[in-house]
């Protein structure tokens, strides 16, 4: 199992991460057994949304005596009502099922307090400007909450709420299907047939900033909908005409800037090992850009995917690597030190660029890969 720090709150996390909703459905020996073998191979991070009180019960029960060595993320602004989930905007239930959650999952605090399920900029307003960020905030003090998080599918929402500077953690929906959407309140249109009828040019401006901004300042991601709702496994239902593998979509979210895990929503054995192999999977084996750059409507024409593909550099640079920081500097219009330093610590430099251009000759995107060097070393000076 490969770790990553979620940002700026120091806790490292299992970059395969479990989704609560396959548990849902399992009883209580049930869950504890997966929840086990999840653990038993690393896993130490886990997002529960839902507000099902047998649900929550079941996870505490679980984690009995094992509490400090698991991360939770759970979720405010939920609450359960005539046996279903809601999400609430209400302070007094927002507070209640707040409190009912630690009981239920027999803690006295959540690693991460997730504000729940922010898309439209008038939710948005109402949460981060009213008694809600208040609450959080509060909790936080208290050390109900080790850190204060939002989930979101739109990314200009999302990069409001990282820019307030209260955000440490951002869920958000990842994967290259909804990236080439521009940014909505409608989270439908993500998976919606139609938003896919016409030919589309690489990832979104919107997500693409939004993605560079939280590695810049700190804000780790952790991913949700990586699989798209299940539609990119399977060839009938991929927008793209073409499934990709588990591995695929896993690493592709993961090599998006600021991304410390991806939340698995796994529903037997089987879907957790298929996402457990990401692990161990051969370059080969997590390579997106096999499916991406053979596409007739969609195309990533140019824009570097940090797939790797162009692997290996003759002069040993790590050419994803080194495209990332200096991406992270031109959408900042500037070299902050923390983005230098990670550059610094790079093996090889983009002034050991050879241009051989064997890396150009292997990029199925076109990338300019000669050029980027040049114009990472004049930025960085090295």
């Amino acid at each position: 199992m490969e770790y990553r720090t979620l940002g700026r709150t120091g806790l490292d996390v299992s970059v395969v991460a479990l989704g609560c909703e396959g548990f849902v459905q399992k009883s209580a020996g049930e869950l504890k057994s997966d929840l086990d073998y999840a653990i038993d191979r690393g896993v130490n991070f886990m997002d529960i949304y839902s507000p099902n009180p047998e649900l929550r019960s079941r996870i505490g029960t679980a984690l009995a005596g094992r509490r400090h060595d698991f991360i939770i993320q759970g979720h405010l602004c939920t609450t359960w009502e005539n046996d279903q989930y809601l999400r609430t905007r209400d302070p007094e239930k927002t507070e209640a099922s707040f409190l009912r959650q630690l009981e239920q999952l027999r803690t006295d605090y959540l690693d991460v307090g997730m504000i729940h399920y922010v898309d439209a900029e008038e939710d948005f307003r109402r949460v981060f400007e009213g008694p809600l960020l208040r609450i959080a905030r509060r909790l936080r003090s208290e050390g109900r909450i080790r850190a204060i998080g939002m989930s979101s599918h739109n990314p200009r929402v999302a990069r409001m709420a990282v820019e307030t500077g209260e955000v440490e953690v951002l869920m958000f929906s990842i994967n290259p299907c909804y990236d080439l959407q521009p940014a909505g309140e409608e989270v439908d249109a993500l998976w919606a047939e139609t938003s896919y009828a016409r030919p589309l040019h690489n990832i979104d401006p919107d997500r693409e900033r939004l993605y560079e901004l939280c590695a810049r300042t700190g804000t780790g991601i952790d991913v949700m909908k990586v699989y798209g709702g299940g539609d990119l496994l399977r060839d009938d239902l991929s927008p793209f005409g073409r499934a990709l593998t588990p591995v695929q979509c896993i690493d592709y979210a993961l090599a998006r800037p600021g991304v410390a895990a991806v939340m698995a929503g796994c529903r037997s054995r089987d879907e957790l090992d298929a996402a457990l192999a990401w692990c161990d999977a051969a370059p080969a084996e997590r390579n997106y850009a096999e499916v991406l750059a053979g596409l007739d409507r969609f195309s990533w024409q140019g824009h570097c995917m940090y797939c790797g593909h162009c692997a290996p550099c003759t002069a040993g640079i790590d050419i994803a690597a080194v495209n990332k920081l200096h991406n992270l500097t031109v959408a900042q219009g500037e070299v902050p030190e923390t983005v230098r330093e990670h550059y610094r610590l790079l093996s090889r430099h983009a002034s050991d660029c050879v241009e051989c251009r064997l890396c150009e000759s292997r990029c199925p995107f076109g990338v300019g890969i000669v050029e980027s060097m040049r114009a990472a070393a004049r930025r960085f000076g090295m």
